[in-house]
């Protein structure tokens, strides 16, 4: 697998994660990237579960394996624009199909299924110590032209 640093000739992947509120708060690792392709991760923590009193683990809330989705989706698409760093993408759409409870640590794998000019769809399958918790598909609006033309970027 490529290391997350030099995947796609944009070095700054983790650091985009480190510097981004929520995704820093999760403590988001980008595990691996390839063009089309991510892999990101996140650690078991306390404080992203349900508490709903199961024995072990509870279950992770279902936001976060949401968020995974997103951003990993977010990523793969980057990884297909010639500058990633200039990108402009923002999500139009989010489904995501919970299999089971989401325990322990979770891996998020997206696919790009197609990257257009304008328009790119992803699936992700999220894996936790209980194996597939869910899995997800997203569209979202690319900005290739000349930046980011007031997409927020993701």
């Amino acid at each position: 697998m490529t290391d997350a640093d030099d995947a796609t000739g944009w070095p700054e992947w983790q650091s985009f994660v480190d510097s981004h509120g929520y995704l820093s708060w999760l403590d988001v690792r980008v595990e691996s990237l390839e063009e089309g392709h991510a892999v990101l991760a996140v650690d078991h923590d306390e404080e992203f579960e349900n508490p709903v009193g199961s024995d072990g683990y509870d279950p992770i809330h279902g936001g976060i394996v949401a968020t995974l989705i997103d951003t990993a989706s977010a990523f793969a698409l980057r990884s297909t624009f010639d500058d990633p760093s200039e990108a402009g993408l923002t999500t139009t759409d989010l489904n995501v199909s919970y299999l089971r409870p989401a325990t322990g640590d979770l891996r998020a794998e997206a696919e790009v299924v197609r990257a257009g000019r304008t328009s790119g769809v992803t699936q992700v399958s999220v894996v936790g110590a209980d194996g597939e918790a869910a899995v997800g598909r997203t569209t979202y609006r690319l900005f290739r032209s000349g930046g980011a033309e007031g997409a927020g970027g993701r």
